[in-house]
């Protein structure tokens, strides 16, 4: 079987079977919250792109929940197996995703990935279909909106407003540090809309990202080694 396969089952690789699947699944995401709290462990988790994007590149980088300090970091690489389609990242990147949390060889408490949870056009973000596949409590961290409305918070840290979706709050616009533009921020799976931000700002220190998505980050874009001993930022 596929790498698609055996992650996406008998979806027919179409784009309306695609959508059709992103339904089913929002059906399945749970916004309850169903997480350890406290979370003794967060992993973050971004995706990048080689060889003129034939390979997708997804970081994961596993935090201590109370120090915010990296435990480990790892980078998987696998063929990409679908073109950009606006509205079906998923798609293109779960797969490299999933290859990623098998290389973290444990299952965190709790995961932020870089992109939307259920502030998407079908509920179906890459935060929500990641949660609902692995059944990890997960949160969609993303820098700009995909199909929502919202007023822009205010400027101070800790700012924020409602995403509306069709009329429907499915997570709000967080400003995480002042003059920088607000974070897009909405639960993925098993995790509420109110807890999702508080739990992003928790872990966002002096920068904009909260720590397991900004050293994510760090790997997938390839600007920098993380401080792991014997870690050089591929591996």
């Amino acid at each position: 079987m596929s790498v698609a396969g055996a992650v996406f089952g008998d979806w027919d690789g179409s784009i309306a079977g695609a959508r059709a699947l992103q339904v089913e699944l929002a059906r399945q995401v749970s916004l309850r919250d169903a997480f350890r709290d406290p979370p003794r462990t967060l992993a973050g988790f971004d995706v990048g792109f080689e060889d003129a994007g034939g390979t997708t590149r997804a970081a994961v980088v596993l935090l201590d929940a109370e120090t915010l300090q990296p435990r480990a970091a790892h980078v998987a690489r696998v063929p990409t197996s679908m073109p950009y389609v606006p509205g079906l990242l998923s798609f293109r990147e779960l797969p490299a995703l999933l290859a990623a949390l098998e290389l973290l060889g444990e299952r965190p408490d709790l995961v932020l990935v870089d992109g939307q949870g259920i502030a998407h056009p079908r509920r179906l973000g890459i935060a929500a279909h990641f949660g609902v596949v692995t059944g990890l409590p997960s949160i969609g961290v993303a820098k700009k909106p995909l199909a929502v409305r919202f007023d822009p918070p205010g400027p101070e840290r800790g700012d924020r407003t409602p995403l509306l979706l069709r009329g429907e709050r499915v997570g709000e616009a967080l400003r995480s540090k002042p003059r920088c533009n607000p974070l897009i921020v909405s639960p993925g799976h098993e995790v509420s809309v109110d807890t999702a931000t508080a739990l992003v700002l928790r872990y966002t220190t002096r920068y904009r990202l909260p720590e397991p998505t900004r050293l994510a980050d760090r790997l997938a874009s390839r600007r920098g080694a993380l401080p792991l001993p014997g870690f050089d930022g591929d591996g």
